[in-house]
């Protein structure tokens, strides 16, 4: 089981947040499907994911998602993904 701690902020504050939880076993390989299932409880459009947002997830337990990784304009300054140990 594992649990992930899912922040939208604007500025310093939080405006929107949500905690993903599962029961099967963390993948990497899945971890797209985490951060669509989680941008879909938050309503915010997914980022795009690279290599080094996994790097930044695997290595800090926490990855942070700004307006530039994102496709279309966002109304928020940053998407913060958490893992919950």
């Amino acid at each position: 089981m594992f649990r992930i701690w899912g922040k939208v902020y604007q500025g310093d504050h939080i405006e929107k947040q949500t905690v993903y939880a599962r029961e099967e076993r963390f993948t990497y390989s899945e971890f797209f499907r985490y951060l669509a299932d989680i941008c879909d409880e938050l309503d915010v459009p997914t980022p795009v994911l690279l290599k080094p947002h996994l790097f930044q997830y695997a290595k800090f337990n926490h990855v942070v998602f700004r307006p530039a990784d994102f496709m279309e304009e966002v109304p928020f300054t940053k998407l913060v993904l958490e893992n919950i140990l």
